[in-house]
């Protein structure tokens, strides 16, 4: 029996196109194209200008119109990067200018996104600003790797946390003791680096050495690889195999379900970042 489809088109959905003097902090999802929500498929292909970050894949950028406007402004090694205030200021003065302006970013705007800050810069210029929920790697990572990141019985809660606090900050915000006791499943963002402290200071304020831990690198895309050890070993098995970021980190009796649950996402999608373009645009 065949079955007919057609295309949904965005303004069956209520969606609008990019409106033009107006800022949208859009959440590009973790990394497979294919998990992009309509709205932000359908503001992509209506911006005037789309300021994205470094590991944008190529796919999602394919949806910009040719005669608009990209700006990489994602933080590149051996690059100078792009300040803070500084993507705040173009956000705003793009706007401005009569531009529908997209900022496009990884996984959810408002979850270690920095979204908070370019929504609070908008604001105080009097620009109008939406932003647009996108799907967290901290969940579809683990999802993806077969980790339900709660299951009934096994973790009721879930906590996001950062694998890398701020330098500047006079001193560090991380709750270890409540981090370690948490009775549940903890995801850590952009931590690869510092996974040898994350553990041993898990381990130091009580959590088991043996608690199931894994890392899910590139997650939803094909090129996605999961690293899985104890607590006490992830750290030497990261460096034993020289396992790299992006990747997130999960801890927690979670881990396990992994074994019996296995690859039940489909993987899509190219991780490879698009190539930064140069701009001519001054702040």
């Amino acid at each position: 029996m065949s079955r007919t489809t057609s295309a949904i088109e965005p303004s069956a959905l209520g969606i609008e196109p990019a409106r033009p003097g107006h800022v949208y902090l859009l959440g590009g999802g973790p990394g497979d194209p294919g998990l992009l929500t309509m709205r932000a498929a359908a503001l992509l292909q209506t911006a005037d200008l789309v300021a994205y970050d470094r590991l944008s894949p190529a796919e999602v950028l394919a949806l910009v119109p040719a005669d608009a406007e990209r700006i990489c402004v994602g933080k590149t090694v051996g690059r100078p990067g792009w300040d803070q205030d500084d993507i705040g200021q173009l956000l705003v003065n793009e706007a401005r200018l009569g531009k529908a302006v997209v900022r496009l970013k990884g996984g959810d705007p408002f979850v270690f996104g920095r979204g908070g800050e370019e929504a609070i810069a908008c604001r105080e210029a009097g620009v109008p600003v939406t932003v647009v929920s996108g799907v967290t790697s901290a969940v579809a990572a683990p999802a993806a790797a077969g980790i339900p990141v709660t299951h009934r019985g096994v973790a009721t809660g879930v906590a996001f946390v950062t694998g890398h606090e701020d330098p500047s900050k006079p001193e560090s915000q991380m709750d270890w003791d409540a981090l370690a006791r948490f009775p549940g499943t903890l995801v850590f963002l952009m931590g690869v680096g510092n996974v040898g402290r994350i553990a041993g200071m898990l381990i130091a304020n009580g959590r088991g050495p043996d608690t199931p831990a894994a890392l899910v690198r590139w997650g939803t895309t094909s090129e996605q690889e999961v690293l899985a050890a104890d607590l006490v070993s992830i750290a030497d098995e990261v460096r034993r195999t020289g396992f790299a970021s992006p990747a997130a980190i999960v801890v927690g009796d979670v881990v396990s379900l992994r074994d019996v649950i296995g690859d039940v996402a489909p993987l899509a999608g190219d991780p490879a970042p698009a190539e930064p373009l140069l701009s001519t645009l001054s702040l």
